[in-house]
């Protein structure tokens, strides 16, 4: 069939032609949007999942559908490599500078960009990555202390005064949470904690990996308080149909019923492996509709695909020794798996291989569900290492 008509989007954060099985949750945003609108007590919200779940596509829909009730906000993803202050200061600047614009808001609005001013001046000496522009001069002893966790904190309660007088909210969307120091993550959790107690209009809206959590716990004990984590996970097999057919069915093409059960089963319903293999199902088709065969000679080329781009680049992020622990993971299965059973695999104990495990928590390639357990943060991840690192050579 028509590659350019082709409906359907593998990509990273490309939206997909049919968010399907999303509607509860972008609900359960708006709610809490609403309600810290209102003045009303509300948790802040971050979604968690794997790889490949589309948080990301999930979280600027979310945004999309708070911009347009007027809602202010602001969108960052957290990379490995740059701090909090350095990435947030920015996007302030420009929330403020639209909400300058608002008159009843206008003078408090200045108020903050002064402080967003001694903000990034005072942490400049600890955060040298801050770049900033400054359109007021700081106002002492406004957010200049140089210490993060009380100046987020002053910072974000003038935020919240002013997007209060404009009658509105400043929420702020932080992809890749898992990535933020957690000294950092405390001193966001606090100002969180400030705003909330003063019935100010601030909230998180964030997106992270399995992880996430235990890493706000760490970073300060009552995070669970202040947040609500609603697990983000494969689509259930009724909108992973709708995922499929639906975009085919605007272009006129049926998708049979054999073909359709088949791409589910490949793909177990996530929903960036289920746009690749619509996306080459449709590729093989000659015409409408679909069938098993079409998917069936799809599957090479899906697998291919992903092995060269999805999996490919964290696979060679890796160091020798942290690509052999997967390995042995995947030898054992898809997990989760004991920390003994996947150290046994490479004939080395538990203690010296810590360091490894450590690493690779830190790189996002796996975490812990529960004490003393392993599982991939990629889901099918362990069938690309099989067919990546056959036989067994690893264990050499």
């Amino acid at each position: 069939m028509d590659p350019v008509k082709n409906p359907y989007a593998p990509g990273a954060g490309t939206p997909p032609p049919e968010l399907a099985g999303r509607d509860d949750l972008r609900e359960i945003v708006r709610i809490a949007l609403e309600r810290v609108r209102a003045g009303r007590p509300t948790k802040s919200v971050l979604l968690v999942g794997l790889r490949g779940v589309g948080k990301t596509v999930l979280l600027d829909r979310i945004r999309e559908d708070a911009e347009a009730t007027g809602i202010h906000t602001i969108r960052i993803e957290a990379p490995e490599s740059r701090s909090l202050p350095a990435i947030l200061a920015p996007q302030l600047r420009q929330a403020l500078l639209r909400l300058s614009r608002n008159a009843e808001a206008k003078h408090l609005a200045q108020r903050a960009l002064r402080g967003l001013a001694g903000f990034a001046k005072a942490l400049k000496v600890k955060y040298q990555d801050i770049e900033v522009g400054f359109d007021f001069e700081p106002e002492p002893g406004l957010a200049d202390n140089g210490d993060l966790e009380h100046d987020l904190q002053a910072l974000l309660e003038v935020v919240g005064a002013a997007s209060k007088k404009a009658g509105t909210v400043l929420a702020m969307f932080i992809d890749e949470l898992q990535y933020v120091d957690e000294e950092e993550l405390a001193a966001l959790i606090t100002a969180l904690h400030r705003t909330a107690q003063r019935s100010l209009p601030v909230m998180l809206v964030g997106a992270g990996l399995p992880q996430l959590p235990g890493r706000m716990g760490r970073a300060k004990s009552y995070a669970e308080r202040l947040f609500d984590f609603p697990e983000i996970g494969p689509l259930p097999p009724d909108a992973a149909r709708i995922a499929i057919t639906k975009p085919a069915a605007d272009q006129g093409v049926r998708v049979d019923h054999d073909a359709l059960k088949h791409i589910i089963h490949k793909t177990h319903g996530y929903p960036y492996f289920l746009q690749e293999w619509g996306k080459h199902a449709w590729d093989t088709a000659d015409d409408s509709p679909i069938s098993l065969r079409d998917v069936k000679r799809a599957s090479e080329a899906a697998i291919a695909a992903l092995d060269q781009s999805f999996f490919r680049v964290r696979f060679d992020r890796l160091t020798p020794l942290e690509k052999r622990y997967l390995r042995a993971m995947a030898e054992i299965g898809p997990g989760p798996h004991r920390s003994g059973d996947i150290t046994d695999q490479l004939g080395r104990g538990v203690t010296s291989l810590a360091p490894t495990r450590s690493q690779l928590i830190a790189k996002g390639m796996i975490w812990s569900p529960n004490h003393g357990d392993t599982a991939f943060t990629v889901p099918l991840f362990d069938e690309f290492l099989k067919r990546i690192m056959p036989g067994n050579d690893w264990k050499a």
